[in-house]
């Protein structure tokens, strides 16, 4: 049963974050605010003209937050997945790579200026190989 849910769950996710992240729904929300700006003289900028898209909005907002979560979670185990695979099949890539979202943030820092090292040396040296060489500590 889980599964099932899950599964509609991530279709329902990744449809509406392509629906909902096209033009078109920008234009149909700017249409929304249109109407309701266009409104507001009939309805004497009221408490009630103001509550209605200040909770339409606070609702949408909220539901977005899920799927948009759902939807970069999924993308980033992807990515993740198709980075682990290349640097798999590199044979001068270094394993160690592999898992590096699960590394502290000072242990990124460090693993970060080791790169930024090599890059230095490479722009220096204008070679390839510093690329793959191992920074020294």
């Amino acid at each position: 049963m889980f599964c099932v849910v899950n599964d509609a769950f991530r279709i329902f996710a990744r449809r509406s974050a392509v629906l909902l992240g096209s033009a078109w729904a920008f234009a149909g929300a700017v249409f929304v605010i249109l109407v309701w700006l266009i409104t507001g003289p009939t309805f004497h900028f009221s408490d009630t003209w103001q509550l209605i898209i200040n909770t339409a909005t606070t609702i949408v907002t909220f539901l977005m937050v899920f799927l948009i979560q759902n939807t970069q979670n999924r993308d980033a185990k992807a990515m993740h997945l198709k980075l682990d695979e290349v640097i798999r099949a590199l044979k001068k890539a270094r394993n160690e790579l592999v898992d590096l979202e699960d590394l502290s943030d000072e242990e990124l820092s460090k693993l970060e200026e080791q790169f930024k090292r090599l890059r230095t040396k490479a722009e220096r040296d204008g070679t390839q190989e510093s690329r793959h060489a191992e920074p020294k500590e």
